[in-house]
């Protein structure tokens, strides 16, 4: 049963015995071509078992295996190794197929490769889940073809693998190494111009050209007979964490990915530039209740936390309370803070219904509320209207533009940061918060 299993035909065997089969038909008319088709038939099937006994000489002809990160980043490209080994005694044609997660859908992935003998084949393809959780991986099926190519033998590498997929850490370790060579600008990241400085002094340096003049330090001045000058550095250790939405607004849909898979993402991005920076990061999900909190610190193993944490977070499909989330942070967060509160609000009155608790977050904290843009809305309003339908369709798009414009204009008024970004830009518009806050001393 294991050979006939293995065993398949290719198509070009098959395509030979329908040029068979048309030419006894017409040595049916013509006699004279019996004789041909009975020795094309008879070379055929001589060529056929050459090619099943090449094939099969060898019990383990072919091997393969699969190679992968261990484990695999949410929205990312992802890079996956199939190595081929050939150990016939001559070339061999294979197609490849490897049993994806069913997350993926994917029941069309061929590979093919030509394999010189005793080489060994690099098959290099990527994936890009759109979901959290733990992807199973099935077997390699491998089917290699002979040199006559009229049979092929399958061989399946049992080679299941169960890979854990987590918030984007490629994401997270590409703005990482930017922010340490200074490349930020490079994905859009500003520079921002302090104003003034902060209040924690590092050392007295020589005067620099451009170095502000009020911090001129008269006394190592005297001393020096040179221009010396104070230098100043961010303050550590300030607390900075991120408020993560898991109500029903936050499963909205966005080129694959959830509303709160990029404010996860972005979440694991800005906890680790806070790190970077000396601060302390910490995580808060909340829903109609309180999910995880995961206190401030800046201990070395707190990214690791954090990215075990936001692993598991998935939405609750639950009006979001947000007085029970004022009265954890005012119980919990003894510290003034910076509060990056990661939710969606769609209507003006939404917005109103959280307002006191909004603002009486910001008479603690320094809060800022990051809400998406709905872009699908702007592709209505950029189409223009031909019939009645598509007119009253625009008008309700307006609507909801204004009222995602007018959420912020009334958070403003009550001294509330806010961030309104498409998700796509969620990241850096994040960050470009945190360091102008870093820049003003405001934390």
């Amino acid at each position: 049963m294991a050979f006939i299993r293995s065993l398949y035909f290719t198509n070009r065997l098959y395509l030979n015995l329908a040029a068979l089969v048309c030419l006894f038909v017409v040595a049916f008319f013509v006699p004279v071509l019996l004789v041909v088709a009975k020795v094309g038939t008879a070379v055929l099937l001589l060529l056929t078992l050459v090619d099943l006994l090449m094939l099969y000489s060898n019990k383990a002809g072919m091997h393969a295996s699969r190679s992968m990160q261990e484990k695999l980043s949410n929205g990312s490209d992802n890079e996956i190794h199939l190595y081929l080994e050939n150990r016939y005694s001559f070339a061999v044609r294979t197609e490849v197929i490897d049993e994806l997660p069913f997350q993926f859908q994917k029941r069309d992935t061929l590979f093919q490769a030509q394999i010189p003998k005793g080489r060994t084949h690099i098959i290099l393809y990527t994936l890009r889940p759109t979901k959290r959780g733990s992807y199973s991986f099935g077997a390699i099926n491998v089917f290699a073809m002979g040199p006559l190519r009229l049979v092929k033998r399958r061989y399946r590498f049992a080679q299941d693998q169960e890979v854990p997929v987590y918030p984007s850490f490629v994401q997270m370790r590409q703005y990482e190494l930017m922010a340490v060579s200074n490349r930020l600008h490079e994905v859009g990241v500003k520079k921002v111009r302090r104003m003034g400085h902060s209040s924690e002094f590092e050392q007295v340096r020589p005067y620099v050209a451009g170095d502000d003049q009020r911090t001129i330090n008269w006394k190592a001045t005297a001393r020096k007979a040179d221009l010396m000058v104070n230098s100043y550095q961010d303050e550590k250790s300030q607390q900075v964490y991120c408020l993560i939405d898991k109500g029903r607004v936050m499963q909205m849909p966005f080129e694959e990915l959830t509303l709160l898979d990029y404010a996860i993402n972005a979440s694991l991005v800005i906890s680790n530039i806070a790190l970077k920076k000396q601060d302390k990061a910490g995580v808060i999900t909340f829903s109609d209740k309180i999910s995880n909190i995961l206190p401030a610190q800046r201990k070395e193993n707190q990214l690791r936390r954090i990215l075990e944490l936001l692993y598991n977070q998935k939405t609750l499909y639950q009006e979001t309370d947000y007085e029970r989330l004022y009265t954890t942070v005012r119980h919990s967060l003894k510290q003034r803070s910076l509060l990056l509160l990661f939710t969606n609000f769609e209507t003006l009155n939404g917005a109103e219904r959280q307002l006191p608790y909004l603002r009486a977050l910001a008479r603690h904290h320094l809060l800022v509320v990051i809400f998406f843009e709905n872009t699908e809305l702007h592709e209505v309003l950029r189409r223009p209207a031909t019939n009645t339908a598509q007119v009253y369709t625009k008008a309700i798009a307006q609507k909801f533009s204004y009222d995602k414009r007018k959420v912020v204009k009334v958070l403003r008024q009550h001294g509330i940061h806010t961030i309104l970004t498409p998700p796509q830009d969620l990241t850096v518009n994040t960050i470009n918060k945190y360091l102008e806050l870093k820049a003003r001393g405001l934390i």
